[in-house]
């Protein structure tokens, strides 16, 4: 069984697709963002993955310069957040606050030693530089079927409403052997948040379809 989210859900989606007959079951709660099903020539796409495929290219314009910058020259900064510990926090606590769903105020939804026990792991082991290389190394082997490919794991789906922009059930179940989906409440980064949050966030307060 592999579950994932962000990088941890590319990594399943790779495992399922290249070792389908080891793997009883994946649990995705984001679907990567080089994912791309293998279509048929002339398959029709429905208004929603249209726009989809519309709101991915803003948000990428918007808001994706740190994936950017990554993507292009992983080691320039990296080389700059790793000399300094104020920008290393600035740079990670920026994501916490916009991903967070804490309405902008940090010690909503996390304790300080929460936020500072992530950068202090990545200032003490100074792994930045291999967290930005991640970029680059997605961006050159992305999630791209094959025409007529599917991950044949069965799969379960945790719909965050703060991560966006999501793929709708029809662009996913065109790569991904959907057999569950779950609408959850609120909530992004899962793992993280105070007691009755962390686990409203990962199990629950939504409501979910099988499919038959």
């Amino acid at each position: 069984m592999c579950h994932g989210g962000d990088f941890g859900a590319g990594v399943s989606s790779w495992l399922g697709r290249r070792h389908a007959a080891r793997i009883i079951g994946l649990r995705l709660n984001y679907i990567p963002r080089s994912y791309r099903p293998g279509l048929q020539p002339g398959a029709v796409l429905s208004r929603e993955e249209q726009q989809f495929l519309a709101d991915a290219d803003r948000w990428e314009e918007e808001f994706g310069a740190y994936d950017h910058v990554q993507f292009r020259t992983p080691q320039t900064v990296a080389n700059g957040l790793n000399d300094s510990p104020a920008a290393l926090a600035a740079w990670i606590l920026e994501k916490f606050r916009d991903w967070g769903d804490c309405d902008g105020d940090l010690e909503k939804r996390f304790t300080w030693d929460e936020l500072l026990a992530n950068v202090t792991l990545y200032w003490m082991t100074e792994t930045i530089h291999s967290a930005c290389r991640l970029y680059f190394e997605m961006r050159t082997a992305p999630l791209h079927l094959a025409q007529g490919e599917r991950i044949e794991v069965p799969c379960g789906i945790a719909r965050l409403p703060k991560e966006a922009p999501f793929p709708p059930q029809s662009w996913i179940e065109r790569g991904y052997n959907v057999q569950h989906w779950t609408e959850l409440a609120r909530g992004m980064l899962p793992g993280f948040g105070r007691g009755s949050t962390r686990r409203r966030c990962s199990y629950g307060e939504g409501h979910s379809t099988t499919a038959s």
